[in-house]
């Protein structure tokens, strides 16, 4: 007979739920949670609540915000004709961390997969074309991951928006082909972004 604590064994499968942590890894967080205070396990879950309860996708780029605006659409500091198309919020973090781009993002959540059943229609796609049409865009870099799925959704976007007068330019392959943005340091992402070639 096994040993098996149903309350533990319930918060390792929801740990096993995360992307990257597999049954090892869930059972060192849940017996780590077990072993803090309550207050700290109290705080931890609260801070999902939280997060869960009040953070939702800025108005204007999608990315993630508990305001109406995310604090890059907010800052009137950045250059509001050049926008970064990305995959995922993830992939706003990593840019960042180079501080050297200081124009705005759009956060699809995610890419085209027909074989994941995800189309264009499930994607942040009319918001950013509805943010191209207002006028300011003088440029829309395609910063998707360089996987088939993120080379699909570039060109996909890049056929709808070059009509409208746009240029459009593709990160350069500084990142390796099947590599996320999230990986790469920020060296790479620097020569990623410096050589970015129009499509």
């Amino acid at each position: 007979m096994a040993y098996r604590v149903a309350p533990l064994t319930r918060l390792i499968e929801q740990f096993e739920k995360l992307p990257g942590i597999g049954k090892k890894s869930a059972q060192r967080l849940a017996l780590y949670i077990l072993d803090q205070p309550k207050q700290e396990s109290e705080a931890f879950v609260n801070a999902i609540i939280e997060a869960k309860e009040k953070i939702r996708k800025c108005s204007v780029c999608c990315n993630l915000t508990d305001e109406e605006l995310c604090p890059i659409c907010a800052n009137n500091s950045r250059d509001q004709s050049i926008i970064c198309v990305v995959a995922e919020p993830k992939d706003v973090i990593a840019l960042e961390r180079t501080h050297e781009f200081n124009a705005v993002y759009h956060v699809l959540h995610g890419c085209i997969s027909p074989m994941d059943g995800i189309g264009p229609e499930q994607l942040c796609v009319k918001e950013l074309l509805t943010r191209i049409n207002a006028g300011e865009v003088n440029e829309v870099i395609m910063a998707t991951n360089p996987t088939v799925e993120g080379e699909a959704t570039a060109m996909y976007l890049s056929r709808l928006i070059k009509p409208l007068g746009v240029k459009v330019t593709r990160l350069a392959y500084g990142i390796p082909v099947g590599g996320d943005l999230e990986y790469a340091d920020e060296v790479t992402l620097k020569r990623a972004l410096d050589g970015r070639s129009e499509l």
